[in-house]
Order: C-alpha cells, then sequence, then structure tokens
C-alpha cells in the first residue's frame, strides 16, 4: 500500500510544529516529512532543522528538505542531520546528486516531460513526484497525474509519488500505482485538525488501493477463465 509523505507548512518558528508532531505522527502511517523552511541565515536554518528533526525521526520517518530554500547550499543536509532533499528540475538534481549520494536522499519533481522523468531515474534519482504546482500555481489535472503515475508505477523501478491536494486525489492516486502520496496545505488548513485530517487521508489512500486491487484480481480472474475456455 502507498505510504504518505507529508510536507510541513513553511516553518519559522518550529515549536508548534515540534509540539504536535509526535501526536501527528503516530496518527498515521508518515514515511517521511518534507520540511519546507523560511529562508534565514544558515546557522538559523540549521539550528531549526535540528530540532524538527528529533521527532520526525525518532518517529521512523525520514526527513527531507526542500531544496529550493537551501539556495545551493546543499551541506546544510548533512550538517542538520536531515536524510536527504527534494529538488526541482533536472538541473538541481544533477547539482546536487555528488553531494548527497550515496548516503543521502536525493528526490525530484517539476518533471514537465516522460523524457524528463526518465533521465531523472537514468541520473539516479530515489523517487520522482508528479503533480506537483509549477511557479505559476498551475498544475496537471486530477486525471493527467494519475495516467502519469500509472505509467511510471508500470515501466520503471524508483518509487514515484503523487502530489495530492485533496482527498479525492489521494484516492486517485493509491489506485493509480503511486508508492507514496505527498500531502500537506489540505492536512494543515483542516477545521478538524491536523491528525484526523491525516488519518483521514490515509484511509483515501487504503480504500484507493483497495479497490485497484480488487480490479487487478478480477481481472486477472477473467483472463484465467478465458483460457480455460
Amino acid at each position: 500500500m502507498p505510504r504518505l509523505y507529508l510536507a510541513t507548512p513553511v516553518v519559522d518558528d518550529p515549536q508548534a510544529l515540534i509540539a504536535s508532531l509526535p501526536g501527528l505522527l503516530a496518527a498515521a502511517d508518515v514515511a517521511a516529512v518534507l520540511v519546507r523552511l523560511k529562508m534565514a541565515d544558515q546557522r538559523s536554518m540549521i539550528s531549526r532543522i535540528k530540532a524538527l528533526a528529533g521527532p520526525i525521526q525518532n518517529a521512523g520517518a525520514a526527513l527531507l528538505l526542500d531544496g529550493q530554500v537551501l539556495d545551493g547550499h546543499l551541506e546544510l543536509v548533512a550538517r542538520s542531520g536531515a536524510d536527504g532533499a527534494h529538488l526541482t528540475g533536472l538541473a538541481a538534481l544533477e547539482e546536487a546528486l555528488p553531494t548527497l549520494k550515496p548516503d543521502r536522499i536525493a528526490g525530484v519533481g517539476g518533471l514537465a516531460t516522460r523524457h524528463d522523468s526518465m533521465t531523472a531515474g537514468e541520473l539516479g534519482a530515489d523517487y520522482v513526484l508528479f503533480g506537483e504546482p509549477d511557479a505559476k500555481g498551475q498544475r496537471p489535472s486530477m486525471e493527467a497525474i494519475a495516467e502519469r503515475l500509472q505509467w511510471w508505477a508500470e515501466l520503471f523501478e524508483p518509487p514515484c509519488v503523487g502530489f495530492a491536494s485533496s482527498r479525492e486525489e489521494a484516492c486517485e492516486f493509491a489506485a493509480a500505482g503511486a508508492d507514496f502520496v505527498l500531502i500537506g496545505d489540505f492536512v494543515w488548513a483542516d477545521s478538524r485538525g491536523a491528525a484526523p485530517a491525516l488519518a483521514d487521508a490515509e484511509q483515501a489512500i487504503r480504500q484507493g488501493y483497495a479497490a485497484a486491487s480488487g480490479q487487478s484480481k478480477e481481472q486477472g480472474k477473467a483472463g484465467r477463465e478465458l483460457r480455460r475456455e
């Protein structure tokens, strides 16, 4: 079953998030947390990352940094104790790989074409992300993202991640074959609180995965019956 990949809000003062993380990460099966930081001097950023690392990594989740705020200072990943970084685009991935590999995770999004996605896989990306908004806030339709996830899952070995902006999308991307579903803003904005929203997103993923598994079994059964005939 696909696992959750949780993106934080943009973090300035991390204290409120630190207090809520243990309960939040206990509410669902979160494989990784993408920490999005407000730009600051390096010392402040390292301090904030280290403060967040404890509750995230103690819960068994990987801590990844948003590469866009590192501003080329990829050494901050190792200096802060983070597990890796999420990069945007092939150029950023190529620049980061010598610093991050082999000890840390290098994931990548911002892949506009299938060719870019395949190139990222060939370069050594640990995962590819589909569906995140571009610089103008635009993103493909849910159907187009699901189609890209299905294509990748059927043909390639590196994990694929679907960026879900709603519970419905989380369900759809799980059914399409995503290995992970990245969720963020809609969870933090939920009036019930982030923990119930996170648990609800996980339930949506379970439903999507179960529906796809059931369909696959039915197709297999039908194929066996046809062969017998």
